[in-house]
C-alpha cells in the first residue's frame, strides 16, 4: 500500500482535493474526523484536554465545545502547542490502527491521510510521500472569511497563526494549486493521482 500525507494551510481546499482522491479510488482518512473521535465524551483524549484547559470548554451535554476552545488556542501560541501536544498522540494512534486495517484489506491500494498540522508535528515522515494543497494568499483570505464568517482581521490572524504556505510547499513531493476554482483543482488532483499510481507501481516492483 502507498501511504500518502495530504496537508495545506487553512481554507486552501484540502477537503475538495480529498474528495476527488476518494472518487478516484483512494482510501481517505480525514484527521478532523479522527480528532473529533478522540475527544468524544468518556475518552482519555477529552479528559486530558479538560485537565489542561478546564471544564469551561465543555458544553452542557459534556461534549467539547469548539466555539469555546477555539478562541483560547488561536489567541495564544503556547496554548495551541499545548493542545496539539495533547491530541496528536491520540490521533496518530487512531490513524495508524485504521491504516493497518486498510493495508490488510487492500495491500495494493493508496491511502491518503489529510491533516492540517502534519508538517509542524513531523508526522508527515510516516508516509511514503507528501502532497501539499495551496492557493494564492488573497484567495485563501477570501475563502476563510466567507467560510467562517470572519472579519478580515480575524481571518488574517488565523492564517498568521499557521506555518506559511510557502514553507509547507518546501516539504512537498507533489503540490496541488486550487487558486482557479473547482475545475482547475480537479485537473491538478487527477494529475497527482496518476503520479501516485506510478509511485505505487514502483514501490511494488521494489518489494
Amino acid at each position: 500500500m502507498l501511504k500518502v500525507g495530504l496537508t495545506g494551510s487553512i481554507a486552501v481546499g484540502k477537503s475538495f482535493v480529498l474528495g476527488v482522491l476518494k472518487e478516484l479510488g483512494c482510501h481517505v482518512l480525514d484527521a478532523d474526523e479522527v480528532a473529533r473521535e478522540v475527544v468524544r465524551p468518556g475518552t482519555s483524549g477529552l479528559r486530558a484536554v479538560v485537565e489542561a484547559f478546564g471544564e469551561e470548554i465543555l458544553g452542557s451535554d459534556g461534549t467539547l465545545d469548539r466555539s469555546k476552545l477555539g478562541p483560547i488556542v488561536f489567541a495564544d501560541a503556547d496554548k495551541r502547542k499545548q493542545l496539539n501536544s495533547i491530541l496528536h498522540p491520540f490521533i496518530i494512534t487512531a490513524q495508524d490502527e485504521e491504516l493497518a486495517g486498510l493495508e490488510r484489506n487492500d495491500p495494493e491500494g493508496i491511502a491518503v491521510v489529510d491533516a492540517a498540522l502534519m508538517i509542524e508535528s513531523g508526522t508527515y515522515r510516516r508516509f511514503d510521500c507528501l502532497v501539499v494543497v495551496h492557493c494564492r494568499p488573497e484567495v485563501q483570505l477570501e475563502r476563510l472569511m466567507a467560510r467562517d464568517g470572519l472579519s478580515r482581521e480575524d481571518a488574517e490572524r488565523r492564517i498568521a497563526a499557521q506555518m506559511s504556505q510557502e514553507e509547507k510547499k518546501k516539504h512537498a513531493d507533489y503540490v496541488i494549486d486550487t487558486s482557479d476554482g473547482i475545475e482547475g483543482a480537479r485537473k491538478y488532483t487527477e494529475a497527482v493521482f496518476q503520479q501516485l499510481e506510478a509511485e505505487l507501481h514502483d514501490k511494488r516492483k521494489r518489494l
